[in-house]
């Protein structure tokens, strides 16, 4: 029998403690998984994360599908904001296949993701203040959010999990009614962002609820490997559209807000900035929008339009082939990253020349910060830790892959 390692007087404190799962229902947490709290009345002791809760196996999946069926697999890891994970994973196949898209095709990408972003963040935040009690915020962003989503209906007839976008390009190009509905929204956004602002930044509940709430340093932030909004709260100015442009980012100027405490309060702060910058963005990609064709002349990835399909044999022959995987996979590995929703979203590449991937690794930032959720919780409230949480943005989807 193992001699006992606690002395009598711990003992008596351990046996007053309680355990309490925080999740897996949605209401708590936000999503499907579990966290296994140790409290002491209404302080957390300790947190065990569950990871894994849903066991989708999205990478194994991939192995057996080929390059074009995959993008409807990243709609399912942030599903708040999946047009930015179907750009991401093109983009990386691309790289693989050695495919450069136009101008016109970076800047219709551009403003997608970060439509995706506002409506992103628009989410976390608005959520934020329900956890404060605060739930009119939340009712009102979220009419924004459908005029996002009805943008997404326009270019690709999905609102939620979008399949937006094909390799080498988009499937048609955005219709002017689309444009004037983009136009229409960063004219009108701007003054609900404000009154959004209004309601919870310098509300005096707001503030004692989320300042020095679930803080993280900015080296033990970059020790676990954050990335995106939570890290920049920190202080660390890392965001991948500025350290390794894509899509032409380069082109655009915009700058990267941050915070200094790393405590809910700045990753707040942080995504209230970065959808000011996101609005900046798209209007500079729609004023100076070029020309050109919305897809790349490279049929070993890009289906032929429908009304070539259905009189020519040869785009006919094209399509049989791109779907079926019926193409020269290049040999090799390759890693792509784009600024997600909520960080560094990385598509990590093995190729052995087959009709699907050897290897498909997402680099999911939710699986990397969540880790930190014990360390930055441990002494708060049960309160603070569901706020916390919303604040991190952990989205469940992203969790398991």
């Amino acid at each position: 029998m193992e001699p006992n390692k606690y002395s009598a007087e711990t003992e008596a404190i351990i046996k007053n403690y309680t355990t309490l799962n925080l999740g897996p229902t949605h209401p708590a947490t936000h999503g499907i998984f579990q966290n296994i709290l140790t409290m002491d009345g209404e302080i957390v002791v300790d947190a065990e994360q569950t990871v894994g809760y849903i066991h989708r196996a999205f990478e194994k999946i991939a192995e057996r599908r080929t390059w074009y069926q995959i993008t409807t697999l990243t709609d399912r890891l942030n599903y708040c904001s999946s047009p930015i994970n179907n750009i991401g994973y093109q983009l990386a196949v691309e790289k693989l296949f050695g495919v450069e898209t136009n101008k016109r095709i970076d800047y219709m990408r551009v403003i997608i993701m970060e439509l995706a972003r506002i409506a992103d963040h628009l989410i976390c935040n608005s959520v934020i203040g329900v956890d404060t009690g605060a739930l009119t915020g939340f009712l009102y962003v979220m009419q924004e959010r459908e005029k996002i989503y009805d943008i997404f209906e326009d270019i690709c007839g999905a609102r939620l999990t979008t399949n937006i976008g094909r390799l080498g390009g988009f499937e048609r190009d955005f219709a002017p009614e689309t444009i004037q509905k983009i136009k229409d929204f960063i004219k009108g956004y701007p003054k609900v962002l404000a009154e959004f602002e209004k309601l919870l930044m310098r509300n005096r509940i707001f503030m004692d609820r989320t300042i020095k709430v679930g803080p993280i340093s900015a080296e033990r932030a970059t020790a676990y490997g954050f990335s995106g909004p939570n890290l920049r709260a920190a202080g660390v100015d890392y965001d991948v559209r500025v350290s390794t442009p894509y899509s032409s980012y380069n082109d655009f100027d915009f700058i990267i807000p941050t915070g200094t405490q790393g405590d809910t309060y700045d990753r707040f702060c942080v995504r209230e900035a970065e959808m000011w910058e996101s609005l900046k963005i798209i209007k500079q990609a729609v004023d100076n929008l070029p020309e050109g064709k919305p897809y790349v002349d490279v049929p070993e990835i890009v289906l032929p339009p429908k009304e070539e399909v259905y009189s020519k044999m040869e785009p006919l022959i094209w399509h049989f082939k791109v779907v079926m995987g019926e193409v020269n996979t290049p040999v090799g590995e390759v890693y792509s990253a784009v600024e997600g929703g909520n960080g560094e979203l990385g598509f990590y590449i093995v190729s052995d020349g087959g009709r699907t991937p050897y290897r498909l690794h997402f680099r999911r930032p939710c699986f990397i910060y969540y880790q930190a959720y014990p360390e930055m919780i441990r002494g708060g409230m049960l309160s603070d830790a569901i706020i916390t949480m919303s604040s991190m943005n952990i989205i469940a989807g992203e969790l398991d892959a």
